[in-house]
């Protein structure tokens, strides 16, 4: 169940909202659920999209620094002896 929270809009705002929640048939109250979780999802898949690009250039530097864990979790010796393609 999803916390309520309440806005304050300017009588033309809402009405033009409230026509366009209409036009889409939602509430107002939906129509206004539905913009702000359209908005995070987008500022998620932008992050997503950024932190896998950075990861992609900067992938040779961080293995060179880091080294690569092939298998978390996995004791050494057994994970030198598995293919790398094992996953």
């Amino acid at each position: 169940m999803g916390k309520q929270t309440n806005i304050r809009l300017d009588d033309s705002v809402k009405t033009a909202a409230e026509d366009r929640a209409k036009r889409r048939g939602l509430s107002l109250q939906g129509y206004v659920a539905d913009l702000i979780e359209q908005d995070v999802n987008e500022s998620r898949a932008a992050f997503m999209a950024g932190a896998s690009a950075f990861l992609a250039a900067y992938a040779d530097e961080f293995e060179s620094e880091l080294g690569e864990d092939r298998y978390p979790g996995l004791p050494v010796e057994l994970s030198e002896s598995v293919p790398r393609d094992a996953a």
